[in-house]
């Protein structure tokens, strides 16, 4: 991809209320653009790392053994007056069709995928079973804020598990955390499991899994020598108190919550008569598990938690190419020639995946800052300098200083990196 045809590049001026981190760099690097509040475009360079975070929790779902389905974003009135949430849910935006009909936009979709079981589960062969989607969602935030961290049009993805018996959920549950827990560290981000309220589903804890940053929303208190961690609203400990789990002492923490999962016991499938046939022919309930992933709001957690005063510092699992080439203007042509060859031997003999800084309007200085900016993880500069050493420049978006490397090592230390 050369920089020079890329649709949506860096800006210098963006939205004056733009202030959280990953509003502020993902707008001024051409990442996403702002609609109306809580509502954004993703462009290119931002779609492609929305792709990665999706195709990780993609992978990461399959592995668990769930199985992936899409469902409508547009919800019947009549679902969700049968679990009494239509009056109830603040969030829920509604919409009337010239037919009369009224509707929701998918908030969640628990009022969707019950019923939807319930036409195919009949018999205690057919569990347990695992179903996500990754889909739109739509909530009617009041104060829609920090950039995609919080919209009124967000994606998620969001699994749904049935049982037999709550034994075989409770079974089921450390299997999902153990799945978000590889999510988390494929996308290089330390995370912390922290129990939270049940809700009104189940009296018991649910789990929020939360990115540690100053950025933050939710207030935690942690140890800093087990996993113990709750969040601050529902917790009995303080800070400076002793650890219910190994007696060490406790802090508090900022943290994003990314992602959230709990027991939702049998309220919807008794509300849509989801049950089935067990061994010996007796109607049993079926038991409920649900499991959400912010896809775009993980997209902003990882800006919140990997950024300086130049711009993101992606991880290489998520950035949106795997190198960038900046090649530095001149007259002569072997520059451009050398950089040109470089990349053609990267993308076509080894497939790694490469955005070019091919601008001619662009001073070494704007293209470097741009580099940083945008914060693809290895950034190649070649230059009438480099040339003449018959080398390239090497940095790492997260390190200050630079290094050359002959020009025929450069390709194979670049996919070593890439494949590590």
């Amino acid at each position: 991809m050369r920089y020079s045809k890329l649709f949506g590049k860096s800006r210098k001026s963006i939205p004056t209320d733009a202030e959280s981190a990953n509003a502020k760099y993902l707008l001024k690097g051409g990442f996403v653009e702002q609609l109306s509040a809580g509502i954004y475009t993703w462009l290119p360079l931002g779609l492609r790392v929305l792709r990665k975070v999706e195709n990780i929790v993609r992978q990461e779902m399959e592995n668990l053994g769930a199985q992936e389905l899409l469902m409508p974003a547009l919800h019947p009135k009549e679902n969700w007056e049968k679990t009494g949430r239509w009056k109830t849910m603040d969030v829920l935006f509604k919409v009337k069709s010239q037919t009369g009909k009224e509707y929701a936009l998918g908030a969640t979709h628990e009022e969707v995928i019950t019923p939807l079981v319930a036409r195919f589960v009949q018999s205690y062969k057919d569990l347990p079973v695992h179903l996500y989607q990754i889909q739109t969602k739509y909530r009617d935030e009041l104060r829609a804020k920090s950039g995609v961290l919080r919209g009124r049009e967000f994606g998620m993805k969001d699994l749904y598990s049935f049982h037999r018996n709550h034994e075989e959920l409770q079974a089921f549950y450390p299997e999902a955390i153990r799945a978000y827990n590889e999510i988390m560290n494929r996308m290089g981000m330390e995370i912390r499991v922290t129990e939270a309220s049940g809700g009104p589903f189940t009296e018991k804890y649910s789990h929020e899994f939360h990115i540690l940053t100053p950025a933050g929303e939710d207030a935690l208190v942690i140890c800093g020598s087990c996993d113990f961690a709750q969040n601050k609203e529902i917790s009995k400990f303080k800070k400076g108190g002793e650890c219910p789990k190994c007696g060490k002492t406790l802090s508090e923490a900022k943290g994003i919550e990314v992602g959230n999962i709990f027991d939702l016991g049998t309220k919807f499938a008794d509300t849509f008569e989801l049950s089935f046939t067990d061994e010996e022919g007796k109607k049993q309930k079926v038991w409920m598990g649900c499991y959400g992933f912010g896809t775009t709001r993980m997209v902003g957690a990882v800006v919140e938690a990997s950024h300086d005063e130049r711009g993101i510092v992606w991880p290489k699992s998520i950035a949106p190419f795997d190198v960038q080439v900046v090649e530095v203007k001149s007259k002569k042509p072997e520059v451009r020639a050398a950089a040109e060859d470089l990349i053609r031997d990267l993308e076509q003999h080894h497939g790694v995946d490469v955005l070019y800084d091919d601008r001619d309007d662009a001073s070494a200085g704007e293209k470097f800052a741009d580099a940083d900016l945008i914060g693809i993880p290895l950034r190649l500069v070649v230059s009438e300098k480099t040339l003449a050493k018959d080398s390239v420049e090497w940095k790492f978006r997260a390190q200050k200083e630079a290094t050359l490397f002959p020009s025929k090592e450069v390709v194979g230390k670049v996919v070593e990196w890439v494949n590590a």
